[in-house]
């Protein structure tokens, strides 16, 4: 179950390009081959077909939609949008001013709805697909008119259900306010849930999904490994985790996803996001990458290490063994055809005294972002459990946060890996094991 080597290339490494590498300690090159990974990133991308890319995942989708009787989808998701037309255009800002969809019929044409000035971006990449000019309709660009803008919008939505819908009227929809969607149900359109299909789509990765998600671990093991060696007394927490976002854009990356780096005190509970404290020698330095790396597919790893020139205290190894063995016991469960429910029943036990600070979940999906599905403790599932199974091709995360109440510090720890045939295979090559030692 051992991760097969990284691609080499003397083009670039995304290590080697690093002027403080020369000067990392022996012991840290022995633990793992972090420092040798060679990430060639003009092969690598040249070597994703990205047609197939676009047209796999939207195979998937409207075979999805066809499986629930829905005529298409309105996706105003920038995740989902760009699942279904591989188009991408200011994702953190269209989260919340959504000025372009996408209308993508279950059998007919995809119909991308961009702003009008930015047509040239999404042209390129929409040689199979249908481009059309949005209209948005929230109040920053609309004002006043947001009601004539609104019922334009809606008015060629419906135009497009009529036309290829046929007398199903059923329509997917993801986001819409809800004078939106009272236009579309008075134009007796039939709203659905449009994160189910679109969910379900996501959860078995493609094979050009797969390679995309591994470049983007491997971009996120090296700045995880700059960050190691940037840890110090003196350093403050934003300032590690700028090493991070630097790492990610230079390397072809997107954003960062949350802000969960913290020190000392601060790891315990868990979710405190990064700050200005400065770190002291033998803290717990804990954090969660939530990297969205190249292609826009996440890294999501989490690691703790102890902050040079103490050797970590016995509580550390302690909460650190607690947490490592929480990650290796419940990746070695997991295989094709295990149920959630089952794994909840036989994952591993975790420590009345660690209980209240427990994760919010033991596995979450990753693709483009956190994804379905999310499987939680056999305690929460009265209030949060459903069952499933896992299935191969699927790429999870392994998650684990180890902290008593009351207590000084906590530790964070998770592995993304892939299930295959043969059970979950870590895409990661980060130490974990030996990741707090001196």
């Amino acid at each position: 179950m051992q991760r097969p080597p990284a691609p080499r290339s003397a083009v670039m490494n995304l290590a080697r390009d690093n002027p403080d590498s020369a000067n990392l300690e022996s012991r840290h090159a022995e633990r793992a081959d972090v420092t040798s990974i060679a990430v060639d990133l003009e092969a690598r991308i040249a070597g994703i077909d990205e047609t197939r890319l676009r047209n796999d995942r939207l195979a998937r989708l409207r075979a999805e939609l066809a499986k629930r009787d829905l005529a298409g989808a309105l996706l105003f998701d920038p995740m989902n949008i760009r699942y279904a037309t591989g188009t991408r255009n200011m994702a953190v800002w269209t989260m919340h001013a959504p000025g372009r969809y996408v209308f993508v019929a279950t059998v007919g044409p995809v119909v991308l709805f961009e702003f009008a000035s930015s047509l040239h971006l999404s042209r390129s990449d929409q040689r199979e697909h249908e481009l059309r000019t949005s209209t948005p309709w929230f109040y920053f660009l609309a004002g006043p008119r947001m009601a004539e803008k609104a019922r334009h919008a809606i008015d060629e939505i419906v135009s497009l259900v009529v036309e290829f819908g046929g007398r199903n009227r059923r329509l997917a929809v993801d986001r819409c306010e809800p004078w939106g969607a009272d236009l579309l149900t008075r134009a007796g359109i039939t709203l659905v849930d449009a994160q189910e299909p679109l969910e379900h789509a996501r959860m078995i990765k493609t094979p050009e999904e797969i390679k995309c998600i591994q470049l983007s671990v491997d971009v996120c093991d090296v700045a995880i490994d700059r960050m190691r060696r940037a840890l110090r007394p003196g350093i403050t927490e934003n300032q590690l985790l700028s090493i991070l976002h630097a790492a990610n854009i230079a390397h072809g990356g997107e954003w960062i996803e949350c802000r969960l780096l913290s020190s000392g005190p601060r790891t315990n509970p868990w979710f405190q996001e990064s700050s200005n404290r400065v770190i002291q020698s033998g803290d717990l330095v804990s954090f969660d990458t939530d990297m969205v790396g190249p292609f826009g597919y996440l890294a999501d790893l989490s690691r703790s290490f102890v902050c040079p020139d103490k050797r970590p205290s016995a509580d550390q190894l302690h909460l650190y063994q607690a947490a490592q063995n929480q990650i290796l016991t419940n990746m070695a469960l997991l295989r094709p055809g295990l149920s959630f429910l089952e794994f909840a029943e036989c994952c591993w036990p975790v420590p009345e005294r660690y209980l209240a600070h427990r994760y919010m979940m033991m596995v979450h999906g990753a693709g483009l972002v956190d994804e379905y599905p999310s499987v939680v403790f056999k305690t929460d599932w009265d209030d949060w459990g459903y069952d499933a199974v896992f299935e191969e091709n699927m790429v999870v995360c392994v998650e684990s946060f180890i902290g008593e109440s009351g207590g000084k510090e906590g530790v964070k720890l998770e592995q993304q890996v892939m299930i295959t045939a043969g059970g979950a295979v870590p895409m990661s090559r980060t130490p974990l094991v030996d990741a707090i030692e001196p």
